[in-house]
């Protein structure tokens, strides 16, 4: 099955629905982003693996304390994985009220059920330099 334009649209809505949801405080609202089984790898983040809405919303509570105020996500890859199953991969910005922001790659594996499309697994890895891929000269 070819993943069509509706469900692109759908699952790029869903990864942008995080940023509004946690920056405007709506953090009871996690379930329409995540399965009820979410794992969600918050380890670079110094969280470890949090299981289900309830310890994302938690992780996401005591966060707040390191000032991010607004959560930007773009570079959005989708893959299909078989029916019912995409992996994603997107870069997210984090801008903190002091004005300083940071980078992140997020992993998603995302699947339809009977409430649409959610998170299943999030995998959060913070970018602290540069790659250290060899570089095509300047």
């Amino acid at each position: 099955m070819t993943l069509g334009v509706e469900d692109r649209m759908a699952i790029t809505e869903l990864i942008g629905l995080h940023g509004h949801l946690v920056d405007d405080g709506e953090l009871d609202r996690l379930q329409e982003l995540f399965t009820a089984d979410v794992v969600y790898d918050a380890t670079d983040l110094g969280h470890g693996a949090l299981h289900g809405p309830a310890a994302v919303r938690d992780a996401a509570r005591a966060m707040r304390e390191h000032g991010t105020v607004g959560h930007h996500v773009t570079n959005i890859v989708l893959t299909e994985v078989s029916d019912g199953q995409v992996r994603a991969r997107s870069k997210g910005i984090g801008a903190r009220a002091d004005g300083t922001c940071g980078s992140v790659t997020y992993e998603d594996l995302i699947v339809r059920g009977a409430k649409g499309w959610r998170i299943s697994r999030r995998k959060v890895a913070v970018r602290r330099k540069p790659s250290d891929r060899d570089q095509p000269p300047a």
